[in-house]
């Protein structure tokens, strides 16, 4: 007799179902979302599984995580939303368990399949997948766009996206610097804003149902926490450094996240330094 899964596969718009890896933690959440896209007329009815499915990030390597990404259905393709490992480090593994190939836009990522390229389109499991570079929170960040997908029992005319850790479900995006840059990311946030009132399928956290109002969110987010790094600089000086800054700004962090606050500091200052640059 099986055992039951204790995190089941559940639906997340039209076209996905998601099952949360068990790997929780002050920059995870409460742990990474891997995404099985899949057309509807396809997948088992009342259920989780597909016939064939694209799983989205892998996840961290965890051995029943992973039985249960490749249970679900014949798995086509695994692909990669960016470089780091909890959302990398299953992927082999998984490719080994399905012999899907796996395909990022870090070619150390990819397992017998080729790089993603920006504006391509993939049709996998009967889904049209668009990918989007986005990179700012890793240079080798990509989104994916569902433009046929919506919420449960319904059509958003924009579609969904996958945004692995661009956009969160809750609280804001870490910038990897000096991999990730603050320039990057705004333009990122530019680019995803024009595809309108997607539902947004992010890699941890809850889905949202608009994608524009959410990248707005977070462009106010930036530019305030930007001022308040200039009022920082001014209070301590120019040539301040990251510590102090951080102190100045994060006051009240917990101490548990404190290293990412230091490197957003550090994106935030090598931005503003090229703003000062520019007079």
């Amino acid at each position: 007799m099986s055992t039951p899964s204790v995190t089941a596969i559940l639906r997340s718009s039209e076209l996905t179902r998601r099952r949360l890896a068990p790997n929780p933690g002050p920059m995870s959440l409460d742990g990474t979302n891997s995404y099985l896209i899949g057309a509807p007329d396809i997948a088992q009815p009342g259920g989780a599984g597909y016939a064939s499915c694209v799983v989205v990030d892998p996840g961290p390597l965890d051995e029943q995580h992973l039985q249960e990404l490749a249970a679900a259905g014949t798995v086509e393709l695994i692909l990669i939303t960016h470089r780091h490992t909890d959302h990398t480090a299953g992927a082999a593994r998984l490719h080994e368990l399905t012999g899907a190939p796996v395909r990022a836009a870090d070619p150390r990522h990819c397992h017998g399949g080729p790089v993603l390229e920006d504006n391509e389109t993939i049709r996998g499991a009967g889904v049209v997948i668009r990918v989007l570079a986005t990179p700012g929170h890793t240079s080798d960040s990509v989104c994916f766009h569902l433009p046929d997908d919506g919420t449960a029992g319904t059509v958003n005319p924009a579609g969904s996206v996958l945004t692995g850790d661009t956009i969160l479900g809750r609280g804001t995006t870490m910038l990897d610097f000096p991999d990730g840059t603050l320039g990057d990311y705004l333009a990122s946030l530019d680019r995803l804003e024009r595809l309108g009132p997607a539902t947004v399928l992010p890699a941890h956290g809850p889905v949202l149902p608009a994608l524009d109002e959410v990248t707005r969110a977070y462009r106010e987010h930036r530019q305030d926490r930007l001022t308040q790094i200039r009022a920082a600089l001014g209070a301590l000086g120019r040539d301040a450094g990251v510590q102090a800054v951080t102190d100045a700004v994060y006051a009240d962090i917990d101490r548990a996240v404190r290293p990412a606050a230091e490197i957003s500091v550090a994106a935030q200052l090598d931005y503003l330094q090229t703003e000062y640059d520019r007079r």
